[in-house]
C-alpha cells in the first residue's frame, strides 16, 4: 500500500516535498480540509494515465440547483499525459471524499500532497 502523506507548505521559505510513486491499486491518502490540501499528480510514465479518486464512504448527495448526485464513482482527474503535472484542490471535490480515500488507476505517477 502507497500512502501519500502531507507536506506541511506553512514554514517560510523553501520546503522539502514528500513525493511517492504510485502503484496503482492501493493509493491511499487522508483528505483534512482544515489545512486547504492540494494533491499533486505527476507523470513520468512514457504513456497517459487516467487517475480515478475515490472515496469509500462517497454516496449520492443534493446538490442545489442539480438535485441528487451519486458521487461514488470517484473523481476521474482525465487523462494525464507524459511530462505533465495536475493539482487538485481537494477541497473542491470534497463529495467524493468522504471515507477512505484511495487512488484508482495512477500507477506510476509521482504523487504529492500540500497542506497549507
Amino acid at each position: 500500500m502507497t500512502t501519500i502523506t502531507a507536506t506541511n507548505m506553512e514554514p517560510a521559505g523553501a520546503v522539502d516535498l514528500t513525493e511517492v510513486t504510485l502503484n496503482g491499486s492501493s493509493d491511499v491518502l487522508t483528505f483534512n480540509p482544515s489545512h486547504d490540501p492540494v494533491l499533486m499528480l505527476r507523470n513520468d510514465t512514457g504513456s497517459p494515465v487516467s487517475p480515478t479518486i475515490v472515496g469509500a464512504g462517497a454516496g449520492t448527495r443534493n446538490v442545489r440547483g442539480a438535485g441528487a448526485i451519486d458521487f461514488s464513482g470517484g473523481f476521474a482527474v482525465g487523462s494525464i499525459a507524459d511530462g505533465d503535472v495536475v493539482a487538485i484542490r481537494l477541497r473542491s471535490i470534497e463529495n467524493y471524499l468522504a471515507g477512505a480515500i484511495s487512488i484508482s488507476s495512477g500507477s506510476g505517477l509521482v504523487a504529492s500532497l500540500l497542506e497549507f
